[in-house]
């Protein structure tokens, strides 16, 4: 019998009232409700300095290594990623640079490789934060994540939630657990192929 598929869940948004920070929370419990071993992350715990080479040199910070041995333990990604003016933030474009660099005996990119990724994005407007879709998609897989597709965009986000975190429309329910079942169904059947 093979373990459960194990996925690294996390916005790139640090604000305490984070619609994607709420998306990325409700990803994580329902990768766990069809099967799958969620983690969830804010990004906020662990604070990165702007990535400079200067700084790299003087020793990779302690919120990175954290971070690169959660992903190092995680088959894949799921990122809940806002757009601002159309594009990824700054704060998720730093994080995955900072994962992306070589340690030790670790050649740069390497914590990325064979991994899956998935992507939601959550607005209050009705775009729901398409327009940066697919700059992320473009990021994950220029990192050598195999990226999922369709992701899922939600518009007026502000009001999809209920006071326990739930989606209220059914609809929106059935598009996050078709994308999460997709996401752990490959997860699983990867790890049966390399236990053959």
């Amino acid at each position: 019998m093979t373990a459960a598929p194990k996925v690294l869940v996390f916005a790139g948004s640090s604000r305490q009232g984070s619609l994607n920070k709420q998306l990325a929370r409700l990803v994580a419990k329902r990768i766990e409700a069809l099967g799958g071993v969620a983690t969830f992350v804010d990004l906020k715990d662990y604070p990165c300095p702007l990535f400079d080479e200067d700084i790299e040199t003087q020793g990779i910070p302690e919120n990175v290594l954290k971070l690169r041995k959660l992903l190092a333990d995680h088959q894949a990604l799921f990122i809940a990623s806002p757009e601002y003016n159309g594009f990824i933030t700054p704060l998720l474009k730093n994080t995955l640079d900072w994962l992306s660099r070589p340690y030790e005996d670790t050649p740069g990119l390497a914590l990325y490789s064979g991994k899956w990724a998935a992507l939601v994005s959550a607005s209050p407007g009705g775009l729901g934060g398409i327009r940066a879709m697919p700059l992320a998609q473009q990021l994950l897989a220029n990192l050598g994540l195999i990226v999922l597709p369709q992701p899922m965009s939600l518009s007026k986000a502000h009001t999809a939630f209920d006071e326990t975190g739930a989606f209220i429309e059914e609809t929106n329910s059935k598009k996050l657990d078709a994308l999460c079942q997709r996401l752990v169904d490959i997860l699983a059947c990867t790890s049966e192929k390399i236990l053959l």
